[in-house]
């Protein structure tokens, strides 16, 4: 299994171009990563393969430079094909220990969650973190049981040792509350992709990562 630095997952954009209003994948990634963004997960449902791919290839060799890690969401044969450094699977797509088998063994898996019994099955399968989501409700995720909220994203701290990326309705004004609560990492869609200037936008939000993340580990050092 991959060995996954947590600090990888601390600000993680998921992409979504129909909130791009006409501007360039490209542009808006590469605005994203110099404010900070520290993975990038491809996430075009609508897109068929081939184009897929092509982005696919395209981001891996703007992330490759900056070290930035690209996430491929769902498609097993994308992510081989690009050479991605990590692939993320949802609760429908192929399943853990079956990708596992398939994948390269330095390519992460991270896989969403969305009850407390798939939080205890995950202490059994080979996977690198857990996606939490939706954290408060969002029209970008909308095919998922429930909210977890503040409350629900403590529990599933409290159940497992994995790595947690939280998503759903995160914004600079609840960041904090967010990770305080237990997220290794968040993920945002619209916060980057629909900003009007997404290098400002994931400044400001990698600002309040490091600052949280940091003063957890201080904590933690004082002990």
């Amino acid at each position: 299994m991959a060995r996954l630095d947590p600090d990888v997952l601390r600000f993680y954009m998921v992409t979504d171009q129909l909130l791009m209003r006409g501007q360039p994948l490209a542009d808006v990634v590469s605005a994203a990563v110099r404010g900070g963004v520290s993975c990038v997960q491809l996430r075009e449902k609508h897109l068929p393969g081939r184009e897929f791919l092509a982005q696919a290839l395209m981001l891996k060799r703007l992330l490759a430079p900056h070290h930035v890690p690209l996430i491929i969401n769902d498609r097993i044969d994308i992510a081989m094909a690009c050479g991605a450094d990590g692939v993320h699977l949802g609760q429908n797509d192929l399943p853990v220990s079956d990708a596992r088998k398939l994948l390269l063994p330095d390519i992460f898996i991270g896989w969403s969650v969305e009850s407390i019994e798939d939080v205890r099955q995950s202490t059994g399968l080979p996977l690198d973190y857990l996606g939490v989501g939706p954290i408060f409700a969002t029209a970008t995720k909308t095919d998922t049981k429930t909210d977890w909220g503040l409350s629900g994203l403590a529990r599933v701290r409290a159940a497992t040792a994995l790595p947690l990326v939280a998503i759903g309705g995160i914004h600079a004004g609840n960041a904090g509350d967010v990770l305080r609560a237990g997220a290794d990492g968040l993920a945002v869609v619209s916060a980057l992709c629909a900003a009007d200037d997404p290098q400002a936008a994931a400044s400001r939000f990698r600002s309040l990562c490091d600052e949280e993340i940091n003063a957890r580990r201080t904590w933690w050092r004082s002990r």
